[in-house]
């Protein structure tokens, strides 16, 4: 939301196209051998569980300090003028690749739902095909949420409302990182 508000759709596309790449290498690490980690250490799996919820509370608290602190919640708007959008389309990339990374969501989707799915006997290319399915319907959500909010840009010129936008997505991602911990 962050990106393609600051930067237009150009930069909520480049943020979904992170995000798929993340999700792509995570896909390739369950599938390679992060399972085979997890049996041999089962705490790893706590260990991946309690990172990705630190994450997810720093991501929060990080929304919240910058409500807090910002009059436009510390969301930047190319459209109203205040600043123009970052230099480097790798920092918008780069976001949408280093949180779904560290997504300890993702990590256990493609551990334990996307197995569920595959029959007795199946191909090997069974699971590529699932995680390839997700990767591609993951893309395509992102992508449409950037240009339906690229359309909205004009309701968020005023700052207070990104700053409540902010507010919503911080307390949003600390809520999400306690449902990960329970």
């Amino acid at each position: 939301m962050r990106n393609t508000l600051e930067g237009g759709r150009r930069a909520g596309y480049l943020t979904a196209l992170g995000a798929a790449c993340a999700n792509t290498i995570v896909a390739i690490a369950c599938g390679l051998g992060l399972s085979v980690l997890i049996s041999v250490w089962p705490g790893s799996l706590d260990a991946i569980k309690i990172c990705g919820a630190l994450f997810l509370s720093w991501l929060g608290v990080t929304s919240l300090y910058r409500a807090s602190t910002r009059a436009d919640g510390g969301i930047r708007m190319s459209a109203d003028g205040s600043a123009p959008s970052r230099s480097h389309a790798s920092a918008y990339f780069g976001d949408g690749l280093g949180i779904n990374l560290l997504s300890p969501v993702h990590i256990s989707f493609y551990l334990s739902v996307v197995p569920a799915f595959i029959p007795a006997g199946a191909s090997r290319f069974y699971y590529p095909g699932l995680a390839a399915t997700h990767v591609s319907l993951a893309l395509l959500c992102h992508s449409t949420w950037a240009t339906g909010l690229d359309a909205m840009r004009r309701w968020f010129v005023a700052p207070w409302k990104r700053r409540l936008l902010q507010v919503g997505s911080g307390l949003a991602l600390i809520a999400l990182a306690i449902k990960v911990l329970a």
